[in-house]
């Protein structure tokens, strides 16, 4: 993709793309910017577990699971090898994440809380091969590649390279009883948009598509899917999550927290809502600075999308 500054005159001129020199380049500015760049906690760098040391250590506060984040130099190299060795090496030494994570964060968090079968490995290259690219290429594999790229004015742009298949890497030739992939593929399951919907009843799912359709409009927003919830995202920041249900699509808009002082979070967010549509809530996910605030809609009916779509826009804007 080429990108051009304009000028007060309105004239176009390129952005001229330059490159990391190093590998540990990359790394210090992911790890510095780990949650804006990818939405994750920064743990620890050059993490040593089992015979592999870790470029980065990172946590996923939304699925409550531990990310490898791996940086390549060149695109000649394996991912799928060392995905699979390394998510293989953190289930075998769950303990020592956990003490890794409570040491760096000074925080006690217990192994009951974490979902294993959520782990992943990032790995962040400036360019990747048509081969390592379609190696990943399958709808549950737990792995993302990212591309890095750095323009002139200090511009940093970071694209993910999403899967185009709906093949499972079941259909890969049998595991070996004793392989990583073999020990990996029985804990760890990527969950899928239809294992939501699937919960559906009557016409809940033509409603669904309907709603899907109308989201995916907006500039600058993607889904995601957790083993709870559906989300819709504005860059990296969550809009909402999505909870389909036999009876209804289930939707939650986080407001933001409030401290005990009173003191609200940095753009607290209040819907204007004549029909009184949203119910208000608290959530527990990352309260850290107080109770965390929600907006919880019920989504029943075709009637009642133009309507939801204004509150879920209000929200949008607000993101800005």
């Amino acid at each position: 993709m080429q990108w051009f500054k304009k000028n007060a005159k309105g004239i176009l001129t390129p952005i001229e793309k330059g490159s990391f020199k190093l590998k540990k380049n990359i790394q210090s500015l992911v790890e510095q910017n780990m949650d804006a760049l990818l939405g994750l906690e920064f743990v620890s760098s050059g993490f040593a577990v089992g015979e592999f040391r870790l470029d980065s250590l990172a946590y996923d506060l939304e699925s409550k699971s531990f990310v490898i984040v791996e940086y390549k130099k060149g695109s000649n190299s394996s991912v799928v090898d060392q995905g699979f060795s390394y998510l293989s090496a953190m289930l075998e030494n769950k303990a020592d994440f956990i003490l890794e994570y409570n040491e760096k964060m000074g925080r006690q968090l217990k192994r009951s809380e974490i979902d294993w079968e959520s782990s992943r490995v990032i790995f962040i290259s400036q360019s990747f091969n048509k081969f390592q690219k379609n190696s990943v290429n399958f709808k549950d594999f737990p792995f993302e590649l990212y591309e890095i790229r750095q323009f002139e004015d200090g511009l940093i742009a970071l694209e993910q390279h999403l899967s185009n298949s709906n093949e499972s890497m079941e259909k890969l030739s049998p595991f070996q009883s004793d392989s990583a992939m073999s020990e990996v593929s029985d804990q760890v399951k990527v969950p899928s948009e239809d294992d939501h919907t699937e919960k559906f009843g009557g016409s809940l799912k033509p409603l669904w598509d309907l709603l899907k359709e109308r989201l995916e409009e907006y500039p600058d927003t993607s889904f995601s899917t957790t083993k709870v919830y559906i989300s819709w995202k504005r860059g990296k920041a969550h809009i909402c999550h999505i909870n389909p249900r036999k009876s209804d699509i289930f939707i939650v808009i986080y407001r933001g927290n409030i401290k005990e002082s009173g003191e609200k979070s940095k753009r607290y967010f209040t819907v204007d809502d004549p029909k009184r549509l949203a119910k208000e809530g608290t959530r527990t996910f990352n309260n850290k600075d107080g109770v965390g605030y929600t907006y919880k809609i019920s989504l029943k009916k075709p009637e009642q999308l133009d309507y939801v779509m204004f509150l879920l826009e209000q929200k949008y804007n607000s993101m800005k």
